[in-house]
């Protein structure tokens, strides 16, 4: 019975102290990188706008070799979206949406389908250093709930940041050849 009651306790432990924790982990935050690329603004903002071009350089349509997404209305306009199915839950469902276009910023709504429904959004924020070089700042916005929140503020936050950097060489690397 003494035993028992302890495996109870220390069950109780392990759920309880991350529910409490979650009360005080934020619910949205933000994860934004930035990369120089040596290239005016203009060619950096018309290469990223391009949903297509992700299949060159995004390690998320990478991770599935057999990944086609299908893309829907005009690619690179504002409407245009991106639909992608795959049968690795390391990539799952889901669809991203361009909603807004400017010079400086190309908006999009994500929706995540599977494993795991949910939505957030992306910003690519771009700037002129000079005539032939463009800071490119990609800032992905989550909005969690309780109890989720505490899972993606520490795993999902560290995943998506280093997967954006990756990115960002990745697109640094092709614009340079």
């Amino acid at each position: 019975m003494k035993q028992l009651k302890k495996i109870l306790v220390v069950l109780g432990i392990l759920i309880v102290i991350p529910l409490i924790i979650a009360l005080f982990v934020p619910k949205k935050y933000t994860v934004s990188v930035s990369e120089t690329i040596n290239q005016p603004k203009h060619v950096v903002y018309d290469y990223v706008r391009i949903l297509k071009n992700q299949e060159q350089y995004s390690e998320w349509v990478k991770a599935d070799p057999n990944l086609h997404p299908t893309i829907t209305g005009i690619d690179g306009t504002v409407g245009a979206k991106q639909i992608w199915d795959s049968k690795d839950d390391n990539v799952g469902a889901g669809e991203q949406t361009i909603t807004s276009l400017t010079p400086e910023r190309i908006d999009v709504d994500l929706k995540f389908i599977r494993p795991f429904e949910g939505t957030s959004k992306v910003a690519n924020i771009f700037k002129s250093v000079n005539e032939n070089q463009t800071i490119i700042t990609s800032e992905f916005y989550a909005n969690e709930s309780y109890p989720l929140n505490l899972m993606s503020y520490f795993f999902g936050r560290p995943m998506i940041r280093d997967t954006q950097i990756q990115n960002l060489k990745n697109i640094k690397e092709i614009l340079e050849k």
